[in-house]
């Protein structure tokens, strides 16, 4: 449905949010509302091991392109839904995916098969505000980004660049 250009790749490089190395802290600070949104594996077990599982997590089994090891591995929930999204892609599944979990009554946890790199725009997009998005940033740590009508509006500008339908891609998000 929607592709990264290669002339954008630098656009998502700089965090969305305030990084941080500890989950507690993180899951402490102002900004780290519900429903909590986790995108990436390493993120979602250190949320589960601090004692707050994701109310939404997007995982696929993989941390900067390697497999993840055994202990992540094991603290990581199946999954309830199932979809394909190659990489550098929003594919159509993946987002209907993320607004099925948003809501549903129960934690719900997505496993990608492909790559979840990018999902944490669209999900920063179909958070209701007073959420937050947790997702990792390579190498420095766990970015929170909460839902305010800034971010989205950021998060919003950077999605409008991708290549594809965006305005179809919008209404599968319920986003104006």
């Amino acid at each position: 449905m929607l592709e990264l250009p290669d002339d954008l790749r630098g656009a998502f490089k700089d965090p969305l949010g305030r990084v941080f190395t500890d989950p507690e802290t993180l899951l402490d600070a102002p900004g780290a509302g519900t429903p909590l949104v986790a995108v990436g594996d390493v993120v979602t077990a250190h949320l589960i091991r601090a004692g707050r599982p994701p109310d939404v997590a997007v995982i696929d089994g993989r941390t900067e392109r390697e497999r993840v090891d055994a202990a992540i591995e094991r603290d990581l929930p199946g999954g309830d839904i199932s979809v394909t999204n190659p990489p550098a892609t929003l594919s159509r599944d993946l987002l209907q995916a993320l607004v099925a979990a948003l809501d549903a009554a129960e934690p719900t946890v997505i496993r990608v098969d492909g790559e979840e790199d990018l999902a944490a725009l669209p999900a920063i997009l179909a958070t209701p505000r007073g959420g937050c998005v947790v997702y990792g940033q390579p190498g420095e740590g766990m970015v929170l980004v909460p839902v305010t009508d800034e971010t989205q509006a950021h998060a919003r500008t950077l999605f409008s660049r991708l290549d594809g339908d965006i305005d179809a891609a919008l209404a599968l998000l319920g986003v104006a």
